[in-house]
């Protein structure tokens, strides 16, 4: 039972981490969109700095990390080229192929991604030596 309680702690920092980092992400993103980009190279360009300014609040606040940071950063930068993946395929399919409203696109592959990369940060990134794949 403990664990289950642990790991419920761990999920609601991990989304107060999340939902504060990708909120102000995502506005960001409809406002470049609004303005001139497309939507691709905005969160092409946004994405980098969500998962830097991510990067700090989720390996010692939500994760509780005590590894090495080169470590750290290494399998932190492979899940989040994970992410970034998942997130450019789902708008390349679902919005310019599909022709759904990017937009609503991108609000769905935020929470897809997010889950991704819970369990990549869980189970690979930040995980403690019982945890690791």
């Amino acid at each position: 039972m403990s664990n289950l309680i642990a790991t419920m702690g761990q999920v609601v920092r991990y989304g107060v981490v999340g939902v504060l980092n990708n909120l102000l992400g995502y506005l960001i993103y409809l406002f470049v969109t609004w303005l001139w980009l497309e939507p691709i190279v905005a969160v092409s360009l946004m994405y980098p700095i969500g998962a830097v300014t991510a990067y700090f609040g989720h390996a010692k606040y939500t994760f509780g990390y005590l590894g090495r940071t080169s470590h750290g950063i290494f399998r932190y930068i492979i899940a989040h080229l994970t992410g970034f993946g998942v997130n450019v395929a789902l708008l390349f399919v679902l919005s310019d192929l599909l022709g759904y409203p990017h937009q609503l696109v991108q609000a769905v592959a935020i929470v897809t991604v997010a889950g991704i990369l819970y369990l990549l940060f869980r189970y690979f990134v930040f995980a403690h030596p019982s945890q690791s794949l």
